[in-house]
């Protein structure tokens, strides 16, 4: 049984054969998630790092979540993500009729400088 986690998922695929039909041979279970208490975080920083870097770390103070401890790498992954849905959602209403960002450019200069007779 081979365990693998991917990066900026919930859940981890548990290899339990080596069969070629993966629908056969992958089992989806829940990763279990660290959680810990902001004064715990703090007495124990280096060692929650390190955890960080395997999975999110859930920081809680006063018994609500506050805060997630994520490697660098699972951060660039979820900016790289963010941006590609704005990139997606900008195509999608340029396509529905709005009108993009070089277009606007022009029409706001076209109506600054439309009464310019210098």
């Amino acid at each position: 049984m081979r365990v693998s986690y991917l990066s900026g998922c919930t859940y981890a695929y548990i290899w339990l054969g080596s069969g070629t039909d993966p629908y056969k041979t992958v089992q989806k279970a829940k990763t279990v998630m660290t959680t810990t208490t902001a004064t715990v975080l703090k007495n124990r920083l280096g060692a929650y790092l390190d955890a960080a870097l395997t999975e999110p770390v859930f920081v809680q103070k006063s018994g609500r979540s506050v805060a997630v401890l994520v490697s660098q790498q699972h951060y660039a992954y979820l900016q790289a993500l963010e941006d590609e849905c704005w990139a997606l959602r900008a195509y999608l209403a340029e396509q529905s009729g709005y009108v993009g960002a070089d277009t606007t450019q022009q029409v706001l200069h076209d109506l600054l400088h439309k009464d310019d007779t210098c």
